[in-house]
């Protein structure tokens, strides 16, 4: 197989926004959000919601985490999103209540289609149910959920779904353990 790039076409992708929008977005994000204090906490998640993500009420998102597209974005009550933190959201990123997305970890909704010469474009959803924790340096791969408290440990790469109360680690991500109320994860 040759790859040929100069037939790549992702003309039936929609951004959900226009071009204007987005710039708009990205220039607010890399200014006023990213420079805000750590503790404007609603500062940022208003900003989040002009730009049409749906943030629920006592959510936590660092100055330093990014979000490709916001208004394809949704973070359910009291989550926490931890610095540097990256929303590649070309489709859905849905995030529930009270769950922990840490630092420097990368949710990516999109690929290419490996054996396709044009590298076509693959868009696909990413769900991170209530009370789920993506620890971190974690990278979650499209069309992944990850279950009710749920966990993908430390620097793992989840390519398929985490069943909820399970934990999740290495490359590629595997079953390690059930999670147990109150013990101690080191």
């Amino acid at each position: 197989m040759k790859v040929d790039l100069t037939q790549y076409d992702q003309s039936w992708y929609s951004r959900g926004r226009s071009g204007l929008v987005v710039i708009l977005w990205w220039f607010v994000q890399g200014t006023v959000f990213r420079f805000s204090l750590h503790n404007m906490y609603g500062f940022r998640n208003r900003l989040l919601r002009m730009f049409g993500a749906d943030i629920g009420q006592g959510v936590r998102v660092r100055p330093s985490a990014k979000f490709t597209y916001p208004w394809k974005v949704k973070i359910g009550h009291d989550s926490w999103i931890g610095d540097d933190v990256e929303f590649y959201s070309l489709d859905q990123i849905s995030i529930g209540s009270n769950c922990v997305i840490s630092q420097h970890s990368y949710l990516c909704t999109g690929s290419h289609k490996l054996n396709d010469p044009a590298f076509g474009l693959i868009v696909k959803p990413i769900v991170v149910k209530d009370g789920a924790w993506i620890a971190s340096d974690v990278f979650v791969c499209p069309g992944v959920t990850v279950h009710e408290l749920g966990v993908a440990g430390a620097r793992s790469t989840v390519m398929k779904d985490i069943p909820a109360n399970e934990i999740h680690v290495g490359y590629p991500a595997k079953y390690l353990k059930d999670r147990v109320r109150n013990e101690v994860m080191v």
